[in-house]
């Protein structure tokens, strides 16, 4: 990864070109919300409601100082539907970011062919509108569901797969944008499946 510099503006890769890098916050808690909600150019979306013992456990998102954040990733952890540790990843992005890829460990930033076809494997309600979500097919360790909110690619990550049945039931996820100052959540230490490659931003 190479940094804005002499020549360029952008960050780029030497494989991939003109990327947005990834940025987690190293310390949790509302400040490290607040500070991914003023960067924020698309959603920052969190589960109301969270199950007992449920916490945020990290908050990160992918643009640099021209674009802000053209996608944004919240984690939650806690006790999974079928025991043992489970963790619930939610991203929001533009088109082409490829945030929510990564996470669910595809090759390109998108879903992908064949995404979108047949009936929908679970539904949310986002900012209160009713979201189709399909299940896309990734790594064994984990259940991988993708949609569309606000025009924009909704991901929901779950480990381990068997925890994606906390999917099944309609969650309501809200977005911190607009309701920052509503939504009660508890947090937790930074998950280690945010996996930060980068240092964080100045200010944080």
């Amino acid at each position: 990864m190479r940094a804005p510099g002499l020549w360029s503006s952008a960050w780029e890769c030497s494989r991939h070109g003109v990327v947005d890098p990834y940025f987690v916050l190293a310390h949790n808690g509302a400040d490290a919300v607040a500070h991914v909600v003023q960067r924020a150019q698309v959603p920052v979306w969190v589960p109301r409601g969270l199950p007992h013992g449920w916490v945020c456990s990290g908050v990160g998102y992918a643009g640099d100082e021209r674009t802000g954040a053209r996608a944004t990733v919240t984690c939650l952890s806690g006790p999974g539907p079928l025991g043992g540790a489970a963790d619930l990843m939610i991203v929001a992005e533009e088109p082409g970011v490829g945030l929510g890829a990564r996470h669910a460990g595809l090759g390109g930033p998108d879903p992908g062919t064949g995404f979108g076809v047949g009936a929908p494997h679970a539904k949310v309600l986002a900012a209160a509108h009713p979201t189709a979500l399909w299940s896309v097919q990734v790594a064994s360790d984990r259940a991988v569901f993708v949609g569309e909110a606000k025009g924009l690619w909704l991901w929901t990550i779950v480990w381990p797969a068997g925890a994606g049945v906390v999917m099944y039931d309609v969650l309501s996820l809200s977005d911190l944008r607009d309701e920052a100052l509503d939504v009660d959540l508890a947090f937790g230490a930074v998950s280690p499946r945010m996996s930060n490659p980068l240092d964080e931003p100045d200010g944080a």
